[in-house]
């Protein structure tokens, strides 16, 4: 019976994210009630308090988006990449890193890739090497971001094993800017330099090479745009700090069995309340339009996130509490033994996903009941970017489309694409160097 329901869970993962948007949930919802229906399997129980945490961050960087203040972000990263357009190669991935990880989602890089492809024919450089790496340097922006959802899911899952979100972030911050530094070198070189392709001169006439540099730049990316900005990235820093230090929280007096007791504000209800407060100074100091909000890119991707996570970690809970007994006893010590396995789980779910987040939402739970150390479960997590193996991912065919000299390529067979070389070599050097950072710090 195991695997038939484990076959369940797989086809209406594969057939929802073939289907793309809402769909992983949906279909989801179908798999559940057949799993409580047809099969008797417990309902399970979805994911509360992470779901609260994605919709107060997405409402925060909603009402920033409405308000101009994320036109003044990628602005700013634009300005920066045309002022130096022959570093582009290295210069790009790190600001993409940036930009994902200050804005906590990857839907911002739409913007950016048409200037990296521009910037980079105009300066002569095969633009296949900073976009490819860009992409891949997004998604590891967004695992290292402390307000994106799959932190998020990450804090929530490691929360009872006492881990904070200031050691989270010590040791995926600088676990992966060494896999995107490591990366870019993998690419730095690749192929042949762009005036030997063929193509190569109308490709740089299409893009305006000669005249004056194009401004892409909002009209509204100037003052409007600064302050909201700056406010939603104040609420980064103070989220940030309550991570680093507990006793700057809050606390409230709680009375069990007579004897009263100072709790401090758990850092999930910390995460919201200041991410709906950021939200609320820019409803009013910035005359955010709510309704502009509610309509945006930003607002949309986020309500995807949020009812595909809703859905199959709904699943998966159902799924692994029918058979807790049955899977832990199963792969535990193989896991105890080879850690890199739950890692390759971790990569794998990833691809079949294309959600960072649902991943860790239904594997790390796995992970915590096995008893798994804090440390392996922290030292895997940046595993997790297997979103780039398959060129069906939405960043990946952006940067394909953008570049006009056609060196970013999907490639004859598949997975030979432009982003599995340095995809693969920085989420391997990015779990190696967390695996180390968290076996140190924790």
């Amino acid at each position: 019976m195991l695997w038939i329901e484990l076959g369940i869970l797989l086809l209406c993962i594969v057939v929802g994210a073939r289907r793309g948007g809402i769909a992983l949930g949906t279909v989801s919802g179908l798999g559940l009630v057949f799993f409580m229906v047809v099969l008797g399997l417990p309902p399970g129980s979805p994911p509360a308090v992470v779901l609260g945490m994605i919709l107060a961050v997405i409402t925060a960087l909603s009402m920033m988006e409405a308000a101009g203040g994320m036109n003044y972000l990628v602005a700013t990263a634009e300005g920066l990449l045309r002022r130096n357009p022959r570093r582009i190669t290295f210069l790009a991935p790190f600001v993409s890193y940036l930009l994902i990880f200050a804005a906590g989602t990857q839907h911002v890089i739409y913007s950016l890739l048409p200037v990296i492809a521009e910037v980079s024919t105009r300066a002569g450089v095969r633009p296949e090497r900073p976009l490819s790496m860009s992409v891949i340097a997004a998604q590891h922006g967004l695992v290292a971001s402390p307000v994106s959802a799959v932190t998020v899911a990450l804090l929530a899952a490691l929360t009872p094993l006492g881990v904070s979100l200031g050691q989270i972030l010590m040791v995926t911050l600088p676990a992966t800017l060494i896999g995107v530094a490591a990366g870019i070198l993998s690419v730095a070189w690749k192929g042949r330099e762009l005036s030997q392709e063929p193509g190569f001169e109308n490709a740089v006439a299409q893009s305006g090479r000669g005249g004056e540099e194009k401004d892409t730049a909002s009209p509204d990316t100037g003052t409007r745009g600064r302050g909201p900005c700056l406010t939603f990235l104040i609420a980064v820093v103070v989220v940030v700090l309550f991570g680093l230090f507990p006793e700057l929280r809050p606390t409230y007096s709680t009375l069990v069995d007579g004897v009263t007791t100072d709790t401090p504000v758990d850092m999930g209800r910390v995460i919201m309340i200041v991410m709906l407060a950021a939200a609320g100074v820019i409803t009013l100091l910035f005359k955010a339009d709510p309704a502009l909000a509610v309509k945006g890119k930003l607002m949309q991707g986020g309500l995807v996130a949020i009812i595909s996570i809703l859905g199959v970690s709904w699943l998966g809970s159902s799924f692994f509490t029918a058979n807790e007994a049955t899977i832990v006893g199963a792969i535990s010590s193989l896991v105890a033994s080879y850690p890199w396995v739950f890692a390759l789980g971790l990569f794998v779910l990833s691809i079949l996903l294309f959600s960072q987040a649902a991943t860790v939402v239904i594997l790390l739970p796995v992970g915590v009941a096995m008893g798994m150390p804090p440390h392996l479960l922290l030292g895997v997590y940046p595993a997790v970017n297997g979103n780039f193996f398959l060129p069906t991912y939405g960043t990946v065919l952006a940067a394909v489309s953008f570049d006009q000299t056609g060196t970013t390529h999907i490639g004859r067979y598949l997975l030979n694409h432009s982003f599995m070389l340095p995809g693969l070599v920085t989420t391997f050097c990015a779990t190696l160097a967390a695996l180390v950072l968290a076996w140190l710090l924790l």
